[in-house]
């Protein structure tokens, strides 16, 4: 079971966060979000991957910020079709291909290592309230690493609020999910009886209900919730 913080915003917040040892961190790059991020990420444990959150956006500024602050998974919080996902996911080969052959010649030139650059994951959204028709997933189940299952609300994301997890029962799919929508300290014994079911749910995603303001995470309660579920 793996956890990843998302909506972080603040240098020092993000180094405390760090500190315990998530294995995602995300950043949203989405400037209607209270949670839009700007800044600088500091350096990192190798062991945490950073995650780009976006909606909608164009390929070029995606591929873009993944190479800015070479980002490890890419989060699509909006609309984004199958045929968006397969040229995306070819832009980012693309990309790729050409870091290493680089690399690779400024290693024979000066006889140094390099750091090959890994494949990018992808995480594709959906949003759950009371029902889901799950067929949608079906042309996406071959195109992404992950399912990412949120809160149906007025906001892409950090509404604050659980949608029914009863739904989930149905799925039908082996491809491995985060679960998300309002996650919190309230919930530690709910969530204990859905993990020990038999779904395939890869990570829990937590936000905005470890939070003194949008951005700012509550240090002492993500490291209670981290040692009440990661045990």
């Amino acid at each position: 079971m793996k956890l990843k913080v998302c909506g972080m915003k603040f240098t020092e917040n993000m180094q405390q966060v760090a500190a315990l040892s998530p294995d995602y961190l995300g950043f949203i790059f989405y400037e209607k979000s209270k949670r839009n991020f700007e800044g600088i990420i500091p350096e990192l444990p190798k062991s945490i991957k950073k995650t780009g959150v976006f909606v909608n956006e164009l390929i070029e500024i995606v591929v873009s910020l993944v190479e800015e602050y070479r980002l490890e998974a890419i989060q699509l919080h909006g609309d984004e079709s199958v045929e968006y996902i397969i040229a995306l996911k070819k832009q980012l080969l693309e990309n790729r291909a050409l870091f290493i052959k680089e690399n690779k010649q400024i290693k024979k030139q000066k006889n140094k290592h390099y750091i090959s650059k890994n494949e990018v994951e992808i995480i594709k959204v959906f949003g759950i309230k009371d029902t889901f028709n799950f067929d949608v997933l079906k042309p996406y189940v071959d195109v992404v690493d992950y399912f990412l299952f949120d809160t149906k609300g007025k906001e892409r994301g950090g509404n604050g609020t659980k949608f029914d997890w009863t739904v989930l029962e149905k799925y039908p799919y082996k491809k491995p999910f985060f679960l998300s929508g309002g996650i919190g300290l309230d919930d530690l014994e709910q969530l204990k009886i859905v993990l020990n079911s038999n779904l395939p749910i890869y990570a829990l995603d937590v936000n905005s209900k470890f939070e003194s303001k949008p951005g700012v995470k509550k240090i002492d309660e993500l490291e209670k919730f981290k040692k009440e579920i990661f045990v």
